[in-house]
């Protein structure tokens, strides 16, 4: 089982088992690696203005490649987010895709193609490697004791390694390809999300169990696991329960593993790595290393995440004939569900740079990350203002390896691979961004469609931008989204207006 090579593995990447071996052949396709963080702010490293957080090899990373200034999610939150830049398509468009429960079924459709099946058809081995959170089976709960199907494997990838929905979601254990890691047949897995079952502890009550508490009325006070309270209700299972403070290194290393394998010939890996996400449990090792609680810890953690897989490639020589992408699913949120230092120990950290909002907002901070692209030798290191989208990758890689896309396919991928590339900076005219509401964004301005909801989303003090009158702001001048325009502005208001209802109703933006 991939799982348990992994230890091999780790021996042969420091250099005993064998020597470096031979880069890809001349005028091979490249490797594609997406590294996609959850929940980390633009602001949140330090090649984006970060001062209380280094980032190093996140930085390096940018220094060798393309940093922009101007790169989006979809949505705001995870699960929108995720089936977007897999699908080439606005999770709007479809309904069930808002944040998913533990324990529910697949969302992506398995007769579309999907970013994973572009690089299949093109002769590449796929993985995808972390977190998922697109569900997992047919209708109704999936059989945690037998085989788990369809998911990732019936959406474009050939390995797959992951969790199921959240870290502070049950059920808490891996599933590689079909079935979950390390189960006992004599102790079964049941799953709820709708009323207590079997007769564990609970975060409510029994909260004297709790290594890290939860902030109160967020939820997270059901099954304890590992000394944390989680959303839903688990019994069994007790042998394939991870723990929260090997997750990074687990999916790192299952990286490496798939990378070692298949380097000899293109691969594609998804590696969807969950440390700033809660609850946040760094590796003991990055334990108050951080001036910033657990909060800073997981983001230096997530830094070296990506450091090791970038010794990787350099080790095997395939670091020129890779593409690494690096970026994250949604805005930062600090008080989500539990208390671990995150508002207490912030001291003028601003996750979201400049930006009003954050996670769950429709405001710039919920959708602008950071985004950076490297190709070493191939593409010119620089910083780049182009409006790029995830939502893009899909489109962008079917035109690099000429795989066509039908008509009703990645209805809002557009192919802009010359800028991601450095060949261009025009980018995409316009998208669309979810949190609430949908806003759409032209060049310098941004509409939001009026909405009723709280101004400020109390639970996680973060400001929702949503508003009952519409709003217009000039990004360029105005990337606080302070001063409202749209009453001076009624000709661009109707016009925004008018053309937002035209990408909902044509069912495609391209």
């Amino acid at each position: 089982m991939h799982y348990v090579k992994k230890l091999l593995f780790t021996a042969v990447l420091t250099g005993v088992a064998h020597a470096a071996v031979i880069g890809q052949q001349k005028g091979q396709q490249p490797n594609v690696i997406i590294i996609y963080a959850d929940d980390l702010g633009y602001g949140d490293i330090s090649c984006n203005g970060a001062t209380r957080v280094k980032t190093p090899h996140i930085d390096r990373l940018a220094s060798e490649g393309i940093r922009f200034t101007n790169g989006h999610a979809t949505a705001a939150t995870c699960t929108p987010s995720r089936y977007s830049i897999l699908t080439g398509e606005y999770a709007w468009r479809k309904k069930g895709t808002n944040i998913l429960p533990g324990n529910a079924s697949l969302i992506v459709p398995t007769d579309r193609t999907t970013l994973g099946n572009v690089f299949q058809r093109a002769g590449y081995s796929t993985a995808c490697i972390g977190k998922w959170h697109l569900g997992i089976g047919a209708q109704g709960e999936p059989d945690w004791n037998g085989e788990l199907k369809p998911g990732p494997l019936e959406t474009g990838f050939d390995y797959a390694f992951f969790f199921p929905a959240t870290a502070d979601r049950v059920p808490t254990v891996y599933v590689e390809n079909h079935r979950v890691v390390a189960l006992d047949p004599k102790d079964t897995i049941q799953v709820n999300y709708h009323q207590k079952i079997g007769n564990e502890p609970t975060g409510k009550e029994n909260p004297e169990l709790l290594k890290m508490h939860s902030t109160p009325g967020q939820g997270h006070n059901q099954t304890i696991v590992n000394g944390i309270g989680r959303i839903g209700w688990m019994t069994g299972g007790q042998r394939a329960r991870w723990t929260d403070e090997s997750l990074a290194g687990d999916f790192v290393n299952q990286a490496q593993l798939f990378i070692e394998e298949h380097h000899r010939k293109p691969f594609f890996l998804y590696l969807s790595l969950s440390d700033i996400h809660v609850p946040r449990m760094p590796g003991t090792r990055f334990k108050g290393k951080s001036e910033m609680g657990y909060r800073g810890d997981v983001i230096m953690q997530l830094d070296w995440s990506v450091g090791e897989i970038m010794k990787t490639l350099n080790y095997l020589g395939i670091a020129k004939s890779t593409i690494v992408i690096f970026s994250s699913d949604n805005g930062p949120v600090l008080d989500d569900g539990y208390i671990d230092g995150a508002v207490a120990q912030q001291s003028g950290h601003q996750p979201a740079g400049a930006m009003r909002g954050g996670k769950y907002s429709i405001l710039e901070g919920g959708t602008r990350v950071p985004f950076i692209l490297s190709w070493p030798g191939t593409v010119k290191p620089g910083v780049s203002g182009a409006l790029v989208n995830q939502v893009d990758l899909l489109a962008s890689f079917a035109a690099m390896l000429r795989q066509p896309l039908k008509e009703n396919e990645a209805p809002d991928s557009w192919n802009i691979l010359g800028t991601l590339l450095g060949k261009s900076q025009a980018g995409r005219s316009s998208m669309v961004e979810q949190a609430g509401t949908l806003a759409l964004v032209k060049g310098d301005w941004k509409y939001i469609v009026p909405q009723r909801g709280p101004k400020l989303l109390k639970d996680v003090n973060i400001e929702s931008g949503l508003d009952t009158i519409p709003q217009l702001y000039n990004l360029k001048a105005d990337l606080g989204e302070k001063n409202n325009v749209a009453a001076a502005h009624p000709e661009m208001v109707k016009e925004m207006a008018t053309m937002l209802e035209t990408i909902k109703t044509s069912g495609r933006s391209r």
